[in-house]
């Protein structure tokens, strides 16, 4: 059972492993034009794991930016995880302390999202599933961030060749799949607008955050949508 679970996710892991892995050999290429030493940037994508945070960091670093600046920078960016690691604490209550460490740790958007509808679906969220999902993404990260490095101007820039749209379209791929839960549209709209909204007066890396948090705010206030099941009638008839 574990083995077929552990196949299971990396199975699952194998599409956002592919989308990602340009994205991390851009960072590789990026940070060693940064100056950066094939194991700093290596090390980098490893203990961080988080793209858009690494980008934002390589942005910072080698200019005279403040250190505490730069951490906020990146907490706005990663803020949403909060969300994230709240959201799945109902399907790993059963963890050990040291197996809920690595799942916060590996916990990146399509981990999130796959988790969640694993938990709905009815299916047990296990660690080796989980682990044989996060592997499929995080060792790509992970070596294409070194051959990256190693490649560097070599790659060129993903957006010449069309590879800049594939993890948007991905993560738009995720949102969609959300599409049945209560009151989508309202929260989609709140959070796209605001985040719009956000990155024009505000600036990046904030309106993520931003946006994220509006979506939030009008989840937690619009009711759910109520549905007439015959089913449920009939009990109450019958109960009567």
């Amino acid at each position: 059972m574990s083995r077929a679970e552990f196949f299971e996710g990396l199975k699952g892991g194998i599409p956002v492993g592919l989308a990602a892995a340009p994205f991390g050999a851009l960072f590789g290429a990026l940070a060693r034009d940064q100056g950066m030493s094939l194991g700093e940037l290596t090390l980098m994508s490893a203990t961080v794991y988080a793209g858009a945070s690494q980008m934002v960091g390589l942005s910072l670093f080698g200019h005279d930016v403040a250190a505490w600046l730069i951490v906020l920078s990146i907490l706005a960016v990663n803020f949403r995880h909060v969300l994230y690691s709240a959201a799945i604490a109902r399907y790993i209550r059963n963890f050990s302390p040291v197996e809920k460490f690595f799942t916060f740790f590996l916990l990146v958007d399509p981990q999130f999202a796959e988790t969640v509808k694993r938990g709905e679906s009815g299916k047990l969220i296990t660690p080796i599933w989980y682990v044989g999902f996060a592997l499929m993404v995080y060792v790509p990260w992970v070596v294409l961030s070194l051959i990256g490095g190693l490649l560097g101007s070599l790659i060129g820039d993903p957006a010449s060749i069309g590879l800049d749209i594939l993890l948007p379209v991905y993560f738009l791929g995720i949102v969609v799949g959300f599409r049945k839960r209560d009151n989508f549209l309202p929260v989609v709209i709140a959070s796209a607008l605001v985040s719009a909204v956000a990155y024009r007066y505000i600036g990046e890396p904030w309106h993520v955050s931003i946006g994220a948090l509006a979506g939030v705010a009008v989840a937690a206030v619009l009711p759910p949508v109520k549905s007439n099941r015959k089913p449920d009638l009939v009990t109450e008839n019958h109960e009567v």
